[in-house]
């Protein structure tokens, strides 16, 4: 069980103030915090004395945004524990448990493509030849591994099956990798913004973060990320290269050599999460693997590209990585769905169509929600997204959080800037993604603009805080 300090608490509650009352929206702001994972569930929050002191309101104001939240769920009280944050059994995504016509844009994601339905049919007709054996496997279905490593192979990357481990998804990928390659303590470079499960992955594995700058108009941040491996020497890097999640950015080639060679001179493993990496959308070639140019475990999933109900992902690694992952595994879970395997091997025969036919939904998407925006929100910075699901729209106020307290008054869940930031930055910035169906997309618009509106009448005011991540 980890805890708040009041320093750190008020920190994260930066610019909460408005012109309601003071309670609630203290009560609001926490709440929001526990939504988007920034304060994780049982954490203890600190006591309302310390947090008064801080804040520099009376304990009034903190007991009774306290009682708030325990009346809502948020909250629980133990005795010799304090405040302890949690998220409502009744719904852990939904601040009104009432309503059930929110529209969730906290997800960036498309629905399974029509394919599926057959390859699961053609699936169960290939399962008796499988029945007979024990389905506890760590490392995937042989005729699977083969179909991936032939596609890296055709990708520019000669792979054979030996060094492909399949799992269940890309983010108990990331987490494997994570609590196997590093020691606890141990830093490991991340990219900020990212995606935020994978920072969540790397704390719990123990990693001291260090964050180096990526931004929609430059890329990463050439400096930065030469000094974050030359001088903390990180056990362990984690990168976006292609399509990265927010932004959008693909990193160059130029960059792409010079990092992993700075790696292995340090003896950083690198892991390049691909899951986005087939989806640019400006008809550009698509890049090589980022291990064509070094040493590096890649991983992929199915979860953006056929659909996110398909709960597989692959890492591809030297084998000695992959028999390393394997045995560790085996403390965790004991092996991937078969029937699930099945049915990625069957879509896997005609994934280069699968990927255009989504390329092509995902750039439609993309310009009608920056047409969506521009007549709705034209103070907002929308930059051109190159690739992936979403933009990162820059707002021009440190007023993200706020922004989407409000958007969930008009019936959208949206994530906030800090959200996908290491240290609570990105105020200024929101994610939203491009994947939703027309009708959805101009929901979701008409309530940022509504919120948006709602926000200007209380403007906060920006500290030094408020400048931290902007580009």
């Amino acid at each position: 069980m980890g805890s708040l300090s009041a320093r750190v608490l008020a920190l994260l509650l930066d610019g909460w103030r408005d012109a309601g009352v003071a309670y609630a929206a203290l009560a609001d702001r926490i709440r929001l915090l526990i939504l988007d994972g920034r304060i994780a569930p049982s954490t203890r929050l600190p006591a309302e004395r310390e947090l008064a002191a801080q804040l520099g309101v009376s304990r009034t104001t903190v007991t009774a945004a306290y009682a708030e939240l325990r009346d809502a769920g948020y909250l629980s009280s133990v005795r010799g524990s304090g405040s302890l944050a949690q998220l409502p059994i009744r719904s852990p995504l939904l601040p009104d448990p009432v309503r059930g016509d929110m529209l969730d844009f906290s997800k960036a994601a498309l629905p399974a493509i029509p394919q599926v339905l057959a390859a699961a049919q053609l699936a169960a007709q290939q399962l008796p030849q499988y029945i007979g054996e024990s389905g506890f496997d760590p490392v995937g279905l042989p005729v699977l591994r083969e179909a991936l490593a032939a596609r890296y192979t055709a990708r520019g990357l000669p792979t054979t099956a030996d060094q492909i481990m399949v799992t269940v998804g890309a983010q108990h990928a990331i987490a494997l990798i994570a609590r196997t390659i590093m020691a606890r303590g141990d830093r490991a470079l991340v990219e900020n913004p990212s995606y935020p499960h994978a920072i969540e992955a790397l704390k719990v594995a123990g990693a001291r973060l260090v964050p180096v700058s990526v931004t929609s108009d430059e890329g990463w941040d050439d400096v930065g990320l030469e000094q974050g491996i030359q001088r903390t020497s990180p056990s362990l890097g984690y990168l976006m290269p292609d399509n990265h999640n927010p932004t959008g950015r693909t990193m160059p080639l130029e960059q792409r050599v010079r990092v992993i060679e700075l790696a292995a001179r340090q003896g950083t493993t690198l892991i390049a999460d691909e899951t986005m990496g087939e989806l640019g959308l400006d008809g550009l070639p698509e890049p090589v693997p980022f291990a064509v140019h070094g040493p590096a475990i890649l991983i992929g999933s199915v979860g953006k590209t056929v659909w996110g109900g398909l709960r597989i992902g692959w890492i591809r690694a030297d084998r000695t990585i992959i028999q390393r992952l394997a045995r560790a595994r085996m403390s965790g879970d004991l092996g991937t769905p078969l029937v699930e395997q099945l049915i990625v091997t069957n879509l896997l025969t005609d994934f280069d169509g699968i990927l255009e036919a989504r390329r092509a939904t995902l750039r439609t998407g993309r310009d009608r929600l920056v047409r969506m925006l521009g007549e709705s929100l034209p103070d907002w910075q929308v930059p051109h997204a190159a690739g992936g699901l979403t933009v990162w729209a820059n707002l021009g106020a440190p007023v993200s959080s706020q922004l989407a307290l409000a958007a969930r008054n008009e019936g959208l869940v949206i994530a906030a800037g800090p959200r996908f930031g290491v240290d609570g930055a990105f105020e200024r910035f929101i994610r939203i993604p491009f994947s939703y169906p027309a009708e959805e997309t101009a929901r979701a618009v008409a309530a940022l603009a509504v919120a948006w509106t709602n926000v200007g009448r209380h403007p906060v005011a920006e500290s030094a805080n408020d400048f931290a991540g902007v580009v």
